[in-house]
């Protein structure tokens, strides 16, 4: 990444060395607007305009084209993500010969952040699409991380003409978070993201992501989160983040799963632990959410047809924790049915 980056992202490696105040005290002067209009991504940014829900979007996104005759994979971020951070799964595709295709999806990254929004996996599939179709792309390998896989899923079950492939990477939503979690509104998770802090960031992905380890890797990351948490539209960014937190836990995708029409690889970090709800779980509930080891079995029962590739030792974020472990059981499936 370019100058800014680099400086915040070396500032975000202190935090774990020398506690939050030393952190506070070497916050630095660099801060995002809402559309990260100062965050440089790795590749070109073009804007796809359209309108939805009444109101005239834009859609950030980069794209490579494919060679001649190779297929094009779409790459679906991250609710604490954008699409900047696929760019060494990018570079991997690019030199093979596929096209990659990286939308910010509405509410993220530089894309359109309307707080007057009905977010749903559903609404962002239509926009998708859309940008898909406005490409001239008549199929595509679908490829979604965390909240992408649960977007990837819905995508894939609304337009299966469009997907030769589906491939979910430690996605969530692959439990119906409400049948064990009590329901908190908008407001609930909205004062909750006004509490947040640089130093609380930071040590939410050291703790849950990558099992107590940090590096400059993981530090780059968070630049964006920290950048737009510092800057001026912090406020209403926080309310998109309510408003698709609710989305997360109140439109689950699991249940379609024995009604896909393309083929599913499901790779999974086995250490990952992500399970939303899990600190406002129902009275008598036992079940524990998250258990990325145990939940391939449980796929398979839901569908067997569905390939789960387990990767022991990796949490949420094998792309990002171990690339050439990642790649070597991600590139088999890209031309495998």
């Amino acid at each position: 990444m370019r100058k800014t980056v680099l400086t915040l992202t070396a500032v975000l490696g202190s935090f774990i060395g020398f506690g939050a105040v030393q952190a506070q005290e070497n916050a630095p002067a660099a801060t995002f607007d809402a559309r990260l209009s100062g965050y440089e991504y790795p590749l070109e940014v073009k804007s796809y305009d359209f309108s939805s829900q009444n109101k005239q979007l834009q859609m950030a996104y980069m794209y490579l084209p494919a060679q001649e005759g190779m297929p094009t994979v779409t790459l679906l971020h991250g609710k604490n993500f954008n699409g900047a951070y696929w760019q060494t799964t990018a570079d991997f595709l690019s030199d093979k010969g596929y096209g990659v295709l990286i939308p910010d999806q509405i509410g993220f990254g530089k894309s359109s952040k309307p707080k007057d929004y009905q977010y749903s996996f559903a609404d962002l599939a239509q926009n998708t699409i859309g940008l898909i179709d406005s490409l001239g792309i008549q199929s595509t390998i679908i490829v979604g991380h965390s909240m992408g896989g649960m977007l990837a899923s819905r995508f894939s079950l609304l337009y299966p003409d469009s997907v030769s492939k589906l491939i979910l990477l430690n996605p969530i939503g692959l439990e119906n978070y409400l049948h064990y979690t009590q329901y908190k509104d908008v407001e609930f998770f909205y004062e909750n993201e006004l509490k947040q802090s640089p130093d609380k960031i930071v040590e939410y992905q050291k703790k849950n992501y990558y099992d107590g380890a940090w590096n400059d890797q993981y530090a780059e990351l968070v630049v964006p989160l920290v950048g737009v948490l510092q800057g001026p539209d912090w406020t209403d960014v926080a309310y998109v983040n309510a408003l698709t937190y609710d989305m997360i836990l109140t439109q689950p995708v699991i249940q379609d799963f024995p009604n896909f029409e393309v083929p599913v690889s499901l790779i999974i970090g086995t250490r990952d632990r992500t399970g939303p709800g899990r600190g406002w779980k129902r009275d008598g509930v036992e079940f524990e959410l998250g258990r990325y080891d145990l939940i391939g079995e449980r796929i398979k029962a839901i569908n067997p047809d569905i390939k789960v590739i387990e990767l022991e030792g990796l949490g949420h974020l094998p792309q990002i924790e171990d690339f050439e472990r990642f790649t070597a059981v991600f590139e088999p499936e890209l031309h495998q049915d």
